[in-house]
């Protein structure tokens, strides 16, 4: 169960329930994670502008489902995992098995792969990145906008990441555990 409530669309506050009733017009349904976040409007709003701006960048829908779901295994979120899973194969339309690489930073297209290491160098070192982890990017072919957008979506994933793990979000999407959690 939740640590922290979940408003029903009902009960959330006054000021979340336009952005509520977007992301509902937008996805047809509204996640726990949005739910949540809405007893912060500034909180959710935060989190949609920047989720919004971010998907007008350069990178693939698959590409940031992708370094998604890498971010998620790195700290462990199932909900995120969960959402991602999801996400990842009935929106951005990715393969099981390249769910299953992306969780572990690989990918069977040699550029996505590149990205997802340094996706996780960026998590790993908390942005302290070395000059040999940006020339293996930019040798993928990736420019500077994309270099700033992959650490964006690191810290994107990274805050949702927490808000999960810090509220242990009920899982409202088809269940998938980190690995480092399977067998307990």
């Amino acid at each position: 169960m939740s640590r922290l409530s979940i408003p029903s669309l009902e009960t959330s506050l006054d000021a979340a329930k336009p952005l509520l009733a977007a992301v509902q017009q937008q996805l047809g349904l509204v996640p726990n994670l949005m739910k949540l976040l809405g007893h912060s409007p500034a909180a959710l709003e935060g989190y949609l502008s920047l989720n919004s701006a971010l998907a007008k960048g350069k990178l693939s829908v698959q590409l940031r489902e992708r370094i998604a779901l890498a971010i998620a295994e790195f700290n462990a979120c199932d909900y995120c995992l969960s959402a991602h899973s999801y996400l990842g194969t009935h929106v951005a339309k990715i393969s099981a098995a390249e769910i299953s690489a992306a969780r572990d930073g690989h990918s069977e297209d040699a550029r996505s792969a590149a990205a997802l290491r340094f996706a996780l160098q960026v998590a790993e070192q908390r942005g302290r990145v070395t000059d040999a982890d940006l020339a293996a990017l930019r040798a993928a072919d990736f420019d500077e906008a994309s270099v700033l957008e992959i650490v964006l979506h690191v810290a994107l994933n990274v805050l949702t990441n927490y808000v999960n793990n810090v509220a242990a979000t009920d899982i409202d999407f088809p269940v998938v555990q980190a690995k480092s959690e399977q067998g307990r």
